[in-house]
């Protein structure tokens, strides 16, 4: 870190105590002596020193991070007078976070210096490989992108619902893309990784073995966004008062617990409902139902870094939270959708180098080309350096600063003085007090292009994710990484995968291998370490492990005919919002049905709308001469078979065991199958539903 000699830093002290009348807008202010607005970045983070860029040493190479350096040459660079490459297709919303306590003793952050406290915030949640018009439930990875309007300017965590990465370093972020992204020649496939480029990339890139076991696990198709958790996947920096540091990991845990679905009800969700995560966080704020997150963070010092078997730095790699519990900190609530979608989810722009005083960053090498890339996206996407003038990116905290002109600029400094010092008593002062300040880690060592031997184990984390899953899970990895590779034409390139899953687990190999008709297993990948076989099972990296306490946020469709027994949907509706559920009707038409007592019942669905793949339990209160009726209808067989074979909860009367029959389902199959003969069985129903799904059953399935 560059030195400062102490009569400089008073230089720039007495210019800060300066008597100013001139804020950054170009009103009036009287200021009291030695009460001096403070120089801030054009996210309203405070400015320490704005006379030299951060280096490494006095005379050494300036550094990629210094994010106010990059922001003010940026601006000045784009004075004189398009859809995101990744993450295009997003929904967001706003609310608010909520500091538990303190967290003075590690961090200086305003925003964790007083419990209570509500910080307004916006979250956008998203797809990463499609385009904007593409589907909610494909298989990907989802942004979990959090910006909290602090008192000392915006605070962007730019994370995902999975806390590792494909790469290890920025460098291979654009060919990672590519290669994911519909194939250049065919613009071909939309929103999937199932084809060639893409597993040619990742057979050839071994690092990539942990993320590939995540994103072809369940997480990778969240039934919700209320029911996935967010990471920043990289190790940042707490900075207390004496900028000493701990270092920091940030989870978002869903206070509904973790759901996903299953690959089979993913494919028919997007033939029904392709907005279907939107719709759902749309109908919950909208109905008061207000999702939340705990923010948990993993704190440990260097002692710890130096110890733990992997490299903090590597973003292809977690820290087990059996190992380092994360303490929770906070909670965020999202209570108020966008007034209008283009003007704050399309525009909001994320960056990971907007931090406040007292967060730091680590050296990641994912993280800090990071840091470097997203300015220049805000300005290709935007169309100026001015994006921080769209409201949904202003600051909610003053600001001043000397940026000026460029195109769209809604405010320039007023008076004569548009630089500093300026001896025009005219403008903001830098704060070495107040301003952010990087930790001063003695850096040294050639200039050189490698990759740290600490980040060559790319194999023993994807096996204890793998062995970390209960045995539905580790069959849905098989049946996706099956699925995907039979999409690759090449077979070179199934083979290869292959061998790299030999280094993973045997089994799983073995299992895709036959899946795929290889006849002779390859031999394993080299490996520039050996798998380590001593990992312990982590619990927290499971679904099924990690569910919820009860069936709250959740919802039950109840097929309705006419006849129906409306005191028996009365009592169910009961019970079903008792439990902080919603409950829909369908029927065979919109309209609704006439009910057993001459009442009628009105529908949310018709049957050819409304299939079960869209309701987490199912319920069919039919009449003998309904559900005779419903069994020639082909949507109505299959809202039942899809239900059954999705290992869902069905409540049923008696006079639906027609269409249960007709669906191929026996009425007294398994305990998923509850009869509702009466009001303790409404209870029971509820109960069972509180397990999400009957995973037995899926073995006799056999999706």
């Amino acid at each position: 870190m560059a030195k400062t000699s102490k009569g400089a830093s008073d230089k720039r002290a007495a210019l800060h105590d300066q008597k100013l009348i001139r804020g950054n807008g170009g009103e009036l202010h009287q200021f009291a002596e030695g009460d001096v607005p403070v120089l801030t970045t054009a996210q309203g983070g405070p400015v320490s020193d704005d006379q030299n860029t951060l280096k490494v040493g006095e005379r050494g190479p300036s550094l990629i991070e210094d994010f106010h350096f990059r922001e003010k040459i940026f601006h000045f660079d784009h004075e004189r007078i398009p859809e995101r490459v990744v993450h295009a297709r997003g929904y967001g919303a706003h609310g608010y976070f909520e500091t538990y306590r303190s967290l003075a003793k590690y961090t200086r952050a305003d925003i964790f210096q007083r419990a209570g406290e509500k910080t307004p915030a916006f979250v956008r949640f998203s797809t990463v490989a499609g385009s904007k018009g593409s589907v909610d439930l494909a298989r990907d990875v989802r942004g979990f992108a959090v910006k909290l309007y602090t008192r000392e300017g915006n605070w962007d965590i730019v994370g995902n619902n999975i806390p590792v990465f494909f790469i290890q370093d920025a460098i291979k972020f654009p060919d990672m893309v590519h290669a994911v992204k519909e194939e250049p020649d065919r613009a071909f496939p939309q929103a999937q990784s199932a084809h060639d480029n893409f597993w040619d990339f990742i057979s050839l890139t071994p690092e990539s073995m942990h993320m590939i076991m995540w994103i072809m696990s369940d997480r990778a198709i969240p039934r919700s966004f209320r029911f996935m958790e967010g990471f920043g996947v990289h190790t940042f920096r707490f900075l207390d008062a004496k900028d000493e540091s701990t270092f920091v990991k940030f989870h978002w845990k869903p206070k509904l617990g973790l759901q996903s679905v299953v690959w089979n009800e993913a494919v028919k969700i997007n033939g029904a409902d392709p907005d279907f995560h939107r719709r759902d966080l749309w109908q919950s704020i909208q109905s008061g139902n207000f999702p939340e997150w705990e923010l948990r963070v993993q704190l440990f010092d260097q002692a710890f870094a130096d110890s733990f078997d992997f490299d903090v730095l590597d973003p292809t790699k977690i820290i087990p939270e059996e190992l380092l519990e994360p303490i929770a900190v906070g909670r965020l609530v999202l209570d108020r959708m966008p007034d209008n979608f283009f003007a704050e989810t399309e525009q909001v722009a994320f960056m990971t180098q907007n931090v406040p005083p007292g967060i730091d960053f680590s050296n990641d090498p994912l993280l800090q080309g990071r840091n470097f890339s997203y300015l220049d996206t805000q300005l290709k996407r935007l169309g100026s350096p001015n994006f921080t003038h769209i409201p949904i990116n202003a600051p909610k905290c003053p600001f001043q600063h000397f940026q000026q002109d460029g195109h769209m600029a809604m405010r320039n400094p007023t008076g004569r003085a548009n630089y500093q010092p300026n001896s025009w008593s005219e403008g903001p002062r830098e704060s070495p007090r107040h301003g952010f300040r990087s930790f001063a880690a003695i850096e040294e060592g050639p200039k050189v292009r490698l990759r740290a031997e600490s980040f060559a184990d790319h194999y023993s984390q994807a096996r204890q994710f793998f062995i970390s899953q209960t045995g539905p899970e580790q069959r849905h990895i098989a049946m996706a990484l099956t699925f995907e590779l039979s999409k690759v034409e090449n077979p070179h390139i199934r083979e290869r995968m292959v061998a790299h899953l030999l280094n993973i687990d045997r089994e799983l190999a073995e299992t895709v291998a036959d899946k795929l008709a290889i006849k002779t297993l390859p031999k394993p990948a080299d490996a520039a370490i050996a798998t380590r076989d001593d990992l312990e099972p982590s619990p927290a990296l499971s679904i099924v492990e990690n569910g919820p306490p009860n069936f709250a946020g959740r919802k039950v469709g109840v097929l309705v005919s006419r006849g129906a027994d409306a005191a028996l949907l009365k009592k169910l509706m009961t019970a079903i919002e008792k439990e902080g559920a919603v409950m829909e009707v369908i029927a065979p038409k919109v309209g609704g049905v006439e009910a057993a007592d001459g009442s009628w019942i009105e529908a949310n669905h018709m049957i050819d709308g409304g299939p079960s793949v869209l309701f987490d339990a199912v319920v069919l209160l039919l009449s003998a001469e309904g559900a005779q009726r419903l069994t020639g209808e082909a949507a109505a067989r299959d809202f039942v078979a899809d239900a059954f074979a999705h290992c869902k909860f069905i409540g049923f009367t008696a006079d639906a065991t027609s269409l249960l029959q007709k669906a191929g389902v026996d009425p007294e199959a398994d305990e998923g199958l509850v009869a509702l003969d009466d009001p303790k069985s409404v209870a029971g129903f509820i109960e069972s539903c509180r397990k999400l799904r009957l995973w037995a059953r899926e073995s006799s399935v056999k999706l």
